[in-house]
């Protein structure tokens, strides 16, 4: 995301990344391994949360000084009242973004409390918009759905390009070309579903003659105990989780 920030116009100098281990990987950037070491003066407008659920109670206090600053928060189930709890009443956007956006083709939705200003909101989504798609939702509750859909998704993903892979090789393939097979159909549909103006449901439709090889395929993965509830189930346990990180 800081890549995608810093391509996108964010000066170097306006940046300070707090890192335990002191290194970050892009040369020229303040780095310091806690917030005290945050320079002396330095006032951010955004101060970016981007750290495990489960830190959080540790790492938060360092930063309730930077009150008049915009927190924006990247962490799954923490929610509005619990940055209330621990910062009071300052201005809190709470994302939720996921792995494509180290390619810049993120999607990110974000729900803002009531200290968010107009401004605040603007400058919120032109950084998360550096890396791809965003969405705001006005209802926080809807955060556990995005979670395990958007946030978690990815994952659904790559494991259905790895278990197509190991099918290709229980079909007869050698593996390597099992793989490459499965990553450029797995990479090339989800461009195609990207910048085709037709819906997910219309483009199965077009790649599928009736009684053809898809056809056969699809008859299992679309059979009632196929791909839809599993997946249902999938995203409910997810959502579930994130219902749990948030207590």
């Amino acid at each position: 995301m800081l890549d995608g920030w810093l391509d996108q116009g964010v000066a170097i100098k306006d940046v300070v990344v707090v890192e335990p281990s002191g290194e970050i990987g892009r040369s020229g950037i303040v780095v310091v391994k806690d917030a005290g070491g945050i320079p002396a003066g330095f006032s951010p407008d955004i101060v970016v949360l981007a750290v495990k659920p489960q830190m959080m109670d540790g790492a938060l206090p360092a930063y309730a000084r930077f009150s008049d600053s915009l927190f924006l928060s990247i962490a799954a189930g923490k929610t509005l009242a619990y940055f209330a709890a621990k910062l009071g009443k300052v201005a809190v956007v709470r994302a939720m973004p996921n792995t494509p956006a180290a390619v810049r083709r993120g999607m990110t939705v974000a729900v803002p409390n009531a200290k968010v200003t107009l401004d605040q909101r603007g400058k919120a989504e032109a950084l998360l918009s550096s890396v791809g798609d965003v969405a705001w939702v006005d209802n926080e509750d809807l955060m556990d759905a995005v979670t395990a859909v958007s946030g978690s998704g990815p994952a659904y993903v790559f494991l259905m390009a790895e278990v197509l892979a190991q099918a290709g090789v229980a079909a007869g393939l050698p593996g390597d070309l099992a793989a490459r097979l499965a990553r450029a159909t797995v990479s090339g549909a989800g461009e195609l579903l990207n910048k085709s103006p037709e819906s997910a449901a219309q483009l199965r439709q077009n790649v599928t003659s009736p009684g053809g090889t898809t056809f056969a395929a699809l008859q299992v993965l679309m059979a009632g105990d196929g791909m839809e509830p599993l997946l249902t189930k999938a995203v409910a346990a997810a959502s579930q989780r994130s219902k749990e990180l948030a207590s």
